[in-house]
């Protein structure tokens, strides 16, 4: 996300550096992340990484085509650092908080999650891109289901209602919150905000208790 993952060590001597693909992608993030898709232009990639337009155009033949591949690879990203959360960590606490530090590790970076930012210019984005928007908190509530359902059921959470429901009640949450603190250019904002959908969970004394999931 700022990427979520945390940044690449860089590379030795002898190792090669990023194709230009992956550069001219890494610029559009960065420039997604803090102005939002329609905020930058190829003309912006092409002066910050002295590239010719034509040269963009050889390897992402549209923006809708760049978006896309963002998206993707963004989702990829995110989907590996669920993994390694599954892996190293404990309990269904431990692997909330861990998700909660992803979001995070992104507002210290001065950016916003890319999919909270991209969902803001929803109707604006061409199909591909919607679709790939919605896969990507489509797989964000699953992997938070599961995790809250075997929370749950150990006895380590106590709310009430489909976890699915509560799982969007999470990423509805941390988004928000990440587009306020973003606002104020506090990250105690969303901190405190966070804190407090955790020990909802915990407590089950959300508002949207006993809801019902589609």
């Amino acid at each position: 996300m700022s990427r979520v993952i945390p940044a690449k060590r860089n590379a030795s001597p002898a190792t090669p550096g990023p194709s230009t693909g992956q550069r001219i992608l890494d610029v559009a993030e960065q420039l997604a992340q803090t102005r939002g898709f329609n905020g930058f232009s190829y003309a912006d990639i092409a002066e910050e990484l002295a590239l010719t337009k034509a040269s963009l155009h050889y390897h992402f033949p549209s923006k809708a085509h760049l978006g896309s591949a963002l998206l993707q690879r963004y989702h990829q990203a995110f989907g590996e650092a669920l993994e390694a959360i599954d892996r190293e960590s404990g309990g269904a606490g431990e692997k909330l908080r861990r998700y909660v530090g992803l979001y995070d590790s992104v507002l210290q970076n001065n950016r916003m999650c890319l999919c909270g930012m991209l969902a803001a210019e929803f109707a604006t984005l061409p199909a591909q891109m919607q679709h790939e928007l919605r896969s990507f908190f489509d797989a964000n509530e699953i992997w938070l289901a599961a995790v809250l359902e075997k929370g749950r059921h150990a006895g380590d959470f106590a709310f009430r209602g489909p976890p699915k429901q509560r799982a969007r009640i999470v990423v509805s949450g941390l988004e928000g919150a990440m587009l306020v603190a973003c606002a104020y250019r506090d990250g105690r904002r969303f901190r405190s905000a966070a804190k407090q959908i955790l020990a909802d969970i915990r407590t089950g004394s959300a508002r949207a208790n006993g809801a019902t999931a589609e």
